[in-house]
């Protein structure tokens, strides 16, 4: 196991810097760059910048040079701690990106909590009731789930919010402590604002969860190790939790690929229709703007967790299904 731990994290070097490079040149594919955008901005404001100007803050921002000595350059400071500026911001990444982050991870982490304590009890009921009152019941709410969008069920909860309790759950807090340092009824008003993004991304994620659940755990009922685990008297609690729902987890363990760079990228359409300040509309602002440094930093964060979220998710497959070994 621990021979195998250390190749995936040997191959993960290569492997970020692969992605590190492709990640770079796609940002740089669309034509222009930051200074474009910027300019063309200024220009729909009314507002001219002579191609002086434009070359000197070319050069200023270090766009004037091809596109792998740019890369060079980041990548050398980026194995020194340093991310760069972002061109629109005007600060270091770091800086931008830590004052989302916690943020966001909070708002995911309730979510994907949400995912498990409803998918769980729900898929294993709905595959031991089969056809079952409740089991219909179920379905139907996983079939709304999957196919309200998630934008529509975000402003639904807005507008009930505000009719029948007076609320106003845009944004993660009230104007009074956007910018204000943290205090217990900061925390409360954070709380305030967060149920419902993760009432809304929760009901999407759980709706898929609580069929794969149901499905893999038809599968395994019927198997003859089920068969003959019962016909010894084991209990049917006890049974039913050590062998066939042990099996039918592997779905679950599987998504710790995709649930940790989820935890800093948030639900992106969610959040820019709440008014959210995470990571994912960052991101996309980044990518629009043509913000090349702020963009490759957030594209690496979310690579580096898809590979560590995979390496986990094969670990914990090894240890819950002795069916898996490593070769």
């Amino acid at each position: 196991m621990i021979q195998y731990i250390l190749r995936r994290v040997m191959l993960m070097i290569p492997s970020l810097l692969a992605i590190s490079i492709v990640s770079f040149i796609i940002i740089q594919l669309p034509p222009g760059d930051y200074i474009s955008s910027y300019v063309a901005t200024l220009a729909s404001s009314g507002e001219l910048v002579d191609e002086a100007e434009i070359q000197s803050l070319r050069l200023a921002y270090g766009l004037d040079q091809p596109v792998y000595i740019q890369y060079i350059k980041w990548m050398g400071r980026v194995l020194q701690g340093d991310f760069g500026r972002s061109f629109e911001w005007k600060d270091k990444v770091t800086n931008i990106i830590w004052g989302r982050l916690a943020l966001t991870v909070i708002f995911s982490l309730f979510a994907l909590i949400m995912h498990w304590v409803i998918a769980f009890p729900l898929g294993i009921y709905s595959a031991v009731r089969k056809y079952s009152v409740g089991d219909y019941i179920a379905t139907f709410i996983v079939f709304v789930g999957i196919a309200v969008p998630d934008f529509l069920l975000a402003l639904v909860l807005m507008v009930f919010a505000f009719m029948q309790f007076n609320l106003s759950v845009g944004g993660l807090f009230s104007a009074d402590y956007v910018n204000a340092p943290w205090s217990f009824a900061k925390v409360l008003d954070l709380l305030q604002h967060l149920w419902i993004p993760v009432i809304i991304l929760g009901l999407s994620g759980t709706a898929g969860l609580i069929r794969t659940m149901r499905a893999n755990l038809l599968d395994e009922l019927h198997k003859p190790y089920v068969i003959t685990a019962r016909s010894k008297g084991l209990p049917e609690l006890t049974l039913l939790l050590r062998y066939p729902v042990r099996a039918a987890l592997n779905p679950f363990i599987s998504t710790v690929g995709w649930s940790l760079p989820g935890l800093v990228s948030g639900a992106t359409i969610i959040a820019i229709v709440l008014n959210l300040q995470m990571v994912g509309p960052l991101l996309l602002r980044a990518l629009m703007s043509q913000d090349l440094f702020l963009a490759a930093t957030l594209i690496m964060l979310l690579s580096v967790l898809t590979l560590i979220g995979t390496l986990l998710s094969d670990i914990l497959l090894a240890w819950l299904d002795p069916r898996i070994r490593f070769h």
